[in-house]
């Protein structure tokens, strides 16, 4: 039996994000959708970075207590992504997860994104290993 890849436990429903998107509406979708960051992407479709719950804070606590304004996604999303490819085996991804502090990582197809994984689908993956 081979062994279990990104491909087999990420999620592939996803919410995604333009730069141009206003960040409180961003904010909502997050909460909405009860999910800890989204992918943002270009007109083409590219992977260009990542909104994250941390990036929406510090504009939440900006706006609460600071009173300054906010402005679109591409102003406050992370542009250092690592990404996996579909085809990396779960061993590695939960690696580069204890590595690391990302809390998910975009899985490319080539360039393509076809998928999100996060610290909870490798915990599942591990787990069904036992």
């Amino acid at each position: 039996m081979s062994e279990p890849t990104a491909r087999d436990y990420m999620a592939t429903r996803l919410v995604t994000f333009t730069p141009d998107m206003d960040i409180h509406q961003a904010i909502g979708v997050l909460l909405k959708h009860k999910i800890s960051g989204a992918p943002v992407l270009d007109t083409e479709g590219n992977l260009i970075g990542i909104l994250s719950k941390k990036d929406c804070l510090k504009v939440a606590f900006s706006d609460a207590y600071l009173k300054s304004r906010s402005g679109p996604v591409g102003d406050y999303m992370s542009t250092e992504v690592e990404t996996v490819d579909v085809d990396t085996g779960i061993v590695e991804v939960a690696e580069r997860f204890l590595r690391g502090t990302f809390r998910r990582f975009p899985v490319l197809d080539g360039n393509e994104l076809v998928g999100l994984i996060t610290r909870h689908d490798v915990l599942k993956a591990l787990r069904s290993s036992w």
